[in-house]
């Protein structure tokens, strides 16, 4: 199967207690099917600026912004497949490139001790945020996710991620999934992701479960709840 590098779409997003979560899954049975994967664990290291410039820009609801993500899916060794993404938002459309290395070489490139030995457009990209933010590590995040596509519109899906964790120290993605807890009570977080307009059955099914789009962000939460107060009380001001 090809590996996609470039993605172009718009992203909702949702929390569901986990009534609508059932209700919903009933609804969605006869037109999403389970993509191969089943449920699975996806780990994910963000860089920024060591006075968290992106996220907080991010927060502040631009009409552009962008974030460097380390992804896995499961807990990698030096030598399996990872990705470097480098995800932005444009008037409300999410544009994302990526690119495959060994967990290895990618610390290397991130790291900046080493460049890849391939080199192309997507990496140059990334080259370049670097060279411009200067990111480090900061956040590692984890969450097990169920993800559908439609079986007749094979580019419309949706993902369910629950038992979302965060850390801030050991992070490599090779060092485990553990983290403390995101969300509480059994809430899960919904994305659907359209290359075109909603489909007016998907539209009808989330108005019955009473589903309303959530402005949510993972990193941005852990950020908000968990590390913007430690980071004021260092008496740095993040206006400067």
């Amino acid at each position: 199967m090809a590996i996609i590098t470039t993605f172009e779409r718009t992203e909702k997003k949702y929390l569901l207690e986990p009534g609508q979560f059932d209700a919903l899954s009933r609804m969605l049975s006869d037109r999403m099917t389970i993509d191969q994967y089943g449920r699975h664990t996806i780990c994910n290291i963000y860089y920024d600026t060591d006075d968290y410039r992106l996220i907080r820009a991010s927060i502040e609801k631009p009409s552009y912004k962008e974030k460097l993500r380390l992804r896995s899916y499961g807990i990698p060794r030096n030598s399996d497949p990872v990705f470097v993404e480098l995800k932005k938002k444009c008037g409300g459309v999410v544009y994302k490139r990526r690119e495959r290395l060994t967990l290895d070489e990618a610390r290397r490139f991130l790291g900046r001790s080493a460049e890849p030995v391939h080199q192309n457009q997507i990496l140059r990209e990334i080259d370049w945020f670097l060279n411009l933010y200067q990111p480090s590590p900061k956040v590692f995040l984890a969450y097990d996710r169920i993800a559908l596509y439609g079986s007749e519109d094979p580019g419309l899906r949706i993902t369910f991620d629950d038992s979302i964790r965060w850390r801030t120290t050991a992070l490599d993605l090779a060092m485990g999934d553990w983290g403390s807890p995101l969300l509480s009570g059994g809430c899960r977080l919904m994305e659907i992701k359209l290359c075109g307009g909603m489909p007016l059955w998907l539209a009808r099914a989330l108005s019955e479960c009473k589903a309303y789009p959530a402005s949510f962000s993972k990193y941005g939460e852990v950020y908000r709840v968990n590390l913007a107060r430690t980071f004021l009380k260092k008496g740095d001001c993040p206006c400067a």
